[in-house]
């Protein structure tokens, strides 16, 4: 079929079309000024999607009529934050407010006031929007804070959200900007939405947290266009071509750009006036249109915020300030203690099940015995249970005045509950340990850790299967996973033999493993899944770990004491190393951290532009920079491709005026691949 030629008046038409609409969005849902009536809207959008009808080579990635539209998805790709999006530390008093205030002008060296931006604490789902060149590009969710779910197709939906930055002046817009904001149901819509499954025959929501969350976890993007979603943008992460002096001037940046920002930000306030704003809040929350569960305070300065830096865990800069939890009242019918995979020996209340803000409650875990002892919490007690932070469910304290006589104290046990070697309690620490490195319980959480999604991420190596597997012997350490066979697998319940030869074939195909994802596996005390990455990328080899003090550990920025002393307890132990030698003789093949011009793709940079069919967008700049290329944001001279998908943006034309190689995914495909020389 031959290109047409679409009429200069058309196109010209349907530009306009888009730029109209595209500003009473923003007037509509960012600034609450519409401009035009909504039956004026709805001509407006019907004029284009006639247009678009007519001349599909009309329709762009960012046209209001392609909010819906997307194919459902058969799952959710994943993609790493650029910046890591941190969880924040609590504080649930004033003092600890006072503490965060008094720590940050330590660390700041300074006695003078520092000035402070606080917001509403948003109980929704935190994501991330990146957008190129002023174009919505990619949207994911939070996840562990450093690699998230794709969810553009959701996010597109959600009216609040611009696709086009800032459409008054779009020369104002960076090459590269990833927003970070919360999405929520306000409590009306939650009504309405719940009002609508009841007369739909639908079970209902427990609290628009889940309701919000469930919505963005929908493979279908029509059904979350169908849900009351709305978001508010409460800061950065990488953004190019811009720079702010304080935190309240980026989100004026992001306003003027298009985005919704809490009006209920203070700027530029002290510690004490930040604590009175709390109070403030807490007493009207219930006034408030949407659920908060809390206040966020961020140090305004930036250049004050690179001074504090962050842990591996949280900025030291900002802190959350949560309110007091809905508490109800129940019985402890039982305590039990779990094993960990480190041994560490935690007692577990069970509890009468309890309703505490729409979610349901039967388990509240005690952390310790000098937790059980403080709170003197007994066996058929009734205790005061909240969920902490509105989220994890503790018991508060005990209602003494309903004891009968009939309560039971509860010793932790001086013998491990599941392999019965001795329990010791380290000096000034807390936690009680089972020190049998065999035992089963740990062997088994530390098994499910290893190939978990994070780690070697072996599919169809799930909990029962470890459990089975360990309790029969076929498992003993992680090296025995590589040596499992076919036969010896379908000697399992429930275990045939296609499902056997899935699993081993799933095993070999996790054999090559990145440096970060294999420190993490081994489940050393204190290094979580960003710690592992960021030890291997100071450290890009495993053998420099054999030979690290924990002086040079600790010189790492982010590198603390106890991950120090972890990292050279685990390598300088004689057991640990013999049993990586045997993974690596079974097949492990351990990446190690590329250095700029390595790879088959070393010194090639690629600007793609368009849809692709078979991978997202993060999955190509990923596949490109793990062979040693580099993504550009535009066309320049120096590009060496151009990929191409459908639908593509004015990076086509630039590339043809430039004589710069222009390739389908196909071709993308073949280059990966060596099938194309690259050179």
């Amino acid at each position: 079929m031959e290109d047409r030629i679409i009429p200069g008046e058309i196109r010209r038409r349907s530009e306009e079309l888009r730029r109209m609409l595209h500003r009473s969005n923003y007037r509509y849902y960012v600034l609450d000024d519409p401009d035009i009536s909504d039956a004026e809207y709805d001509r407006l959008m019907q004029e284009l999607i006639h247009l678009e009808e007519q001349w599909p080579e009309l329709i762009t990635a960012d046209s209001p009529t392609q909010r819906v539209g997307a194919k459902p998805l058969s799952r959710f790709e994943t993609v790493r934050h650029t910046i890591p999006m941190l969880s924040l530390e609590n504080a649930f008093h004033d003092d600890h407010v006072l503490d965060f205030d008094a720590r940050v002008k330590r660390l700041l060296k300074t006695e003078g006031p520092v000035y402070y931006t606080v917001e509403p604490k948003m109980d929704g789902v935190a994501v991330e929007l990146v957008y190129e060149n002023g174009v919505l590009l990619t949207a994911s969710t939070r996840g562990d804070g450093v690699t998230g779910e794709v969810i553009t197709h959701n996010v597109r939906t959600i009216p609040y959200v611009p696709l086009v930055l800032d459409v008054e002046n779009p020369k104002n817009v960076p090459g590269i900007l990833e927003v970070r904001g919360e999405v929520f149901i306000s409590r009306e819509g939650f009504k309405k939405l719940n009002r609508e499954r009841l007369e739909q025959g639908l079970p209902t929501f427990a609290n628009p947290r889940n309701a919000a969350a469930g919505s963005l976890r929908q493979l279908d993007p029509g059904i979350t266009a169908k849900r009351p979603l709305e978001i508010f943008c409460y800061g950065l992460g990488m953004a190019t071509d811009l720079t702010f002096s304080s935190h309240c001037e980026s989100l004026e940046a992001l306003k003027r750009m298009g985005f919704p920002v809490n009006p209920m930000v203070r700027s530029s306030i002290t510690i004490s006036e930040a604590i009175v704003y709390h109070r403030y809040l807490d007493e009207n929350r219930r006034q408030i249109p949407y659920e908060i569960d809390g206040m966020v305070i961020k140090v305004d300065d930036l250049s004050l915020q690179r001074r504090l830096g962050t842990t591996s865990r949280s900025p030291r800069w900002a802190v959350a300030y949560k309110f007091k939890s809905t508490r109800e009242t129940t019985r402890v019918l039982a305590i039990e203690v779990q094993v960990g995979r480190t041994g560490t020996l935690t007692p577990v209340a069970h509890l009468a099940p309890v309703n505490i803000g729409g979610v349901t409650v039967s388990r509240a875990t005690l952390h310790n015995a000098d937790e059980i002892d403080r709170k003197d919490i007994r066996i058929n007690d009734v205790v005061l249970v909240q969920r902490a932070g509105d989220v994890i469910p503790e018991i508060v304290k005990v209602i003494s005045e309903a004891r009968t006589g009939g309560e039971k104290k509860f010793e932790m046990p001086v013998t491990c509950p599941v392999c019965g070697s001795a329990v010791v309690r380290e000096l000034n620490e807390a936690a009680a340990r089972c020190i049998n490195v065999g035992c089963p319980a740990q062997l088994k959480e530390r098994i499910k850790h290893f190939a978990s999604k994070g780690a070697f991420d072996i599919d169809g190596l799930g909990s029962k299967l470890v459990e089975q597997l360990v309790d029969k012997g076929m498992l003993a350490s992680f090296a025995d996973i590589f040596h499992l066979t076919v036969d010896g697998l379908r000697s399992l319940d429930r275990m045939g033999p296609k499902s056997a030869e899935n699993l081993v074939k799933s095993i070999d195909q996790a054999k090559t493993i990145s440096l970060g994802r294999f420190l993490y596996s081994l489940g050393i005390r204190h290094v979580g899944e960003h710690m592992a990455e960021i030890l291997a990328e100071k450290f890009p080899t495993l053998e420099a770990f054999y030979s690290l003090s924990r002086e040079q550990l600790e010189s790492v920025d982010m590198i603390g004491p106890a991950v120090a002393e972890s990292l050279t307890d685990f390598f300088t132990n004689d057991e640990n190393l013999a049993l990586i030698d045997r993974m690596i003789a079974a097949g492990v093949v351990i990446q190690r951290n590329k250095t700029p011009g390595e790879g088959s793709l070393a010194g090639k940079i690629f600007v793609l532009t368009g849809v692709l069919d078979q991978m997202t967008r993060s999955e190509a700049k990923k596949r490109i920079m793990e062979k040693g290329g580099k993504v550009g944001s535009s066309v320049t001279r120096s590009t060496d491709y151009l990929v191409c998908g459908t639908s593509p943006g004015s990076k086509l034309e630039d590339a043809r005026n430039m004589g710069i190689r222009i390739i389908d995914e196909k071709g993308f495909l073949d280059v990966l691949a060596g099938a194309i020389e690259n050179s």
